[in-house]
């Protein structure tokens, strides 16, 4: 089963942030006393038994409102009820049952997903019978929580998890072993249109108007004798454009098509360049280990080239994208057909580079000629000494450092192994895991 996703709705102020940041062991949601502060969704992963989740914090609901955050905020949480496998309705029990809960009861009943109406603020035993009148809303029996100090938030994960399948029978049973290529990116950017060539058919719906794609649709193309599954993704808008509740939608979408994908192509607008969206989303794929491609479209569109029109774009990218100095770049025009099959090269190349496996007399080898030329930094007159290392694992590469004093290892040291490494085995475009280890 593919990953599932839990979403927090319920009106203001009773502690939905508060209950995500503790569920995902995070501060990222933002939390404060007055009404309206969490004015766009979070999400985050969620660990529990065995058994992984996204959960979604929506803000709050305010129905019937003219107030066009508030309108937003009800959208966010009408398409939750609509894309969430389970819905975690929270109320609160020192203000009672609501008008604005009623409201969203009546929503929550016009849908099949299942429901855990979560009683927040119940801080101690004491504090049990509060529970009780929520039986009134009719959605089944309520769990009482605290999310501030986390009173039996180790019981609801209990309740969300049960159906769940662990997350190694998932492993076992995404047996697929196709090249997966996710086409990600903002509205109007070409990813249909790129799909579609790449098909030689028109598939999918191709329009000028941003978000005609409102979906993830799984395409399979046979190239070269290998058949590849392609995952076109609606588009990604600037947030504070949102409109309309589709964009929680499409970037739901999108997290999923980046966890199930090998590699993930982010196209870009060449004249637009790189935004914080699109930043956003590589974001997402390096911390998920995923292959990583940046398509720069529409480059017929580029006036004016010079012989070194190339080099310098890529170069503002490589200082955008600084943290991330392993993805490949790849200037293509889908209108003019140019380069379009070079990003289907790179993707099956990344895959097998991923798949790398390397001996630890050669990796040895390797590391005393690096350390050999360039020792790592002493520390308060503290010598530093990698011992050996090994690779641990593929798909991604993961490599073990084993240090006398791992902990005063200098991160731009770090960063220089894993650029030496990249230059010798031609790492481009795969994500490499370092561990450093105490001898």
């Amino acid at each position: 089963m593919t990953n599932q996703i839990v979403a927090v709705v319920g009106r203001p102020n009773i502690g939905k942030s508060t209950l995500f940041n503790r569920l995902t062991k995070t501060n990222e949601a933002i939390v404060a006393d007055h009404y309206g502060v969490t004015r766009d969704r979070n999400y985050g992963k969620v660990s529990w038994a065995g058994r992984s989740f996204t959960l979604i914090d929506t803000g709050g609901f305010v129905p019937e409102s003219k107030e066009f955050f508030e309108s937003i905020i009800r959208s966010q949480i009408e398409i939750a009820i609509e894309e969430a496998d389970v819905i975690i309705f929270m109320v609160d029990s020192k203000t009672g049952i609501s008008a604005i809960d009623h409201d969203i009861v009546k929503k929550l009943q016009r849908t099949d997903k299942r429901i855990i109406v979560t009683v927040n603020k119940i801080d101690e035993m004491k504090d049990e019978p509060y529970a009780s009148e929520f039986y009134n809303l009719g959605l089944g029996e309520p769990v009482a929580i605290s999310a501030m100090n986390g009173r039996n938030t180790g019981g609801l994960l209990d309740l969300i998890t049960k159906d769940m399948t662990p997350d190694d029978e998932n492993e076992v049973k995404e047996q697929d072993v196709r090249l997966k290529i996710a086409v990600i990116g903002k509205p109007n950017v070409g990813k249909s249109s790129l799909i579609n060539h790449l098909l030689e058919k028109e598939k999918l719906i191709v329009s000028d108007v941003p978000g005609t794609t409102r979906d993830s649709i799984d395409s399979v193309l046979k190239y070269q004798n290998e058949e590849i599954v392609l995952i076109d993704t609606a588009g990604l808008r600037k947030r504070k454009k949102v409109r309309e509740s589709l964009e929680f939608y499409s970037l739901i979408r999108t997290l999923r098509a980046v966890e199930r994908a090998d590699v993930v192509i982010l196209m870009i607008d060449a004249i637009e360049g790189i935004t914080k969206q699109d930043i956003d989303i590589l974001s997402e794929g390096k911390k998920l280990f995923k292959g990583l491609i940046l398509a720069v479209n529409k480059w017929d569109l580029v006036k004016e080239k010079e012989t070194n029109t190339t080099r310098d774009y890529e170069r503002y990218i490589r200082k955008e994208l600084d943290w991330l100095p392993y993805i490949e770049i790849k200037f293509i025009s889908v209108l003019e057909k140019q380069r379009i099959f070079k990003l289907l090269d790179l993707a099956r190349s990344i895959r097998m580079k991923r798949k790398t496996k390397i001996s630890t007399p050669e990796l040895n080898d390797f590391l005393g000629k690096i350390t050999y030329s360039y020792s790592p930094p002493s520390v308060n007159g503290k010598f530093i000494n990698i011992k050996y290392m090994t690779q641990v694992a593929i798909d991604p590469p993961v490599f073990s450092f084993f240090v006398n004093e791992p902990t005063k290892l200098k991160d731009n040291y770090k960063r220089f192994l894993e650029k030496k490494m990249r230059e010798k085995y031609d790492f481009k475009g795969v994500p490499l895991v370092f561990k450093f280890l105490k001898k």
